[in-house]
């Protein structure tokens, strides 16, 4: 089990950090987008980006290659998929109650792999994340994308809910 802290500097990025070390940084691109970069502690570059005439479909991509994308589904959960390495993954983010709020990421089984608790920052209006990873998350190869990937989804997450008025 391992914990990270997602810390705003601003409301366009966001720097990751476990144990006192970057593990990378989110930052989008203007307000009221979903286009955003991410960079993780080893200098690598990539783009996330809506696809589709809706943009409901988010991709990350490094270059051309798509690495990961997700969607909304119909009952307000995200359904991710991961290419890595020619595989394909599922995994399901959703969100977990309503006085304890908070979100999970969990694969095919179910199996928690994660837990991100949001924490309001009244002085900057904006959202700080305090992440609980399992042992098992520990081990993915490319799980530093897949983190800084989940915080993409937390604020896609607040954005969609606070733009329909839940």
């Amino acid at each position: 089990m391992a914990e990270y802290f997602a810390k705003s500097n601003s409301s366009l990025s966001f720097e990751i950090i476990k144990d006192n070390q970057l593990t990378g940084k989110l930052t989008y691109k203007s307000w009221f987008t979903f286009n955003a970069e991410i960079e993780t502690a080893d200098h690598q570059h990539y783009q996330i980006e809506p696809k589709g005439f809706w943009g409901t479909t988010i991709e990350l991509k490094d270059n051309e290659k798509v690495l990961l994308k997700f969607r909304m589904n119909w009952n307000g959960e995200i359904v991710v998929q991961t290419y890595f390495n020619g595989v394909k993954q599922g995994y399901l983010f959703k969100h977990r109650g309503i006085f304890k709020d908070s979100f999970v990421l969990t694969d095919q089984a179910g199996i928690e792999l994660m837990v991100i608790k949001p924490h309001l920052k009244w002085n900057l209006m904006n959202y700080e994340y305090h992440f609980t990873t399992s042992d098992a998350f520990e081990t993915f190869p490319d799980k530093e994308i897949v983190l800084i990937n989940a915080l993409h989804c937390a604020n896609y997450y607040m954005s969609m809910m606070a733009s329909t008025g839940i």
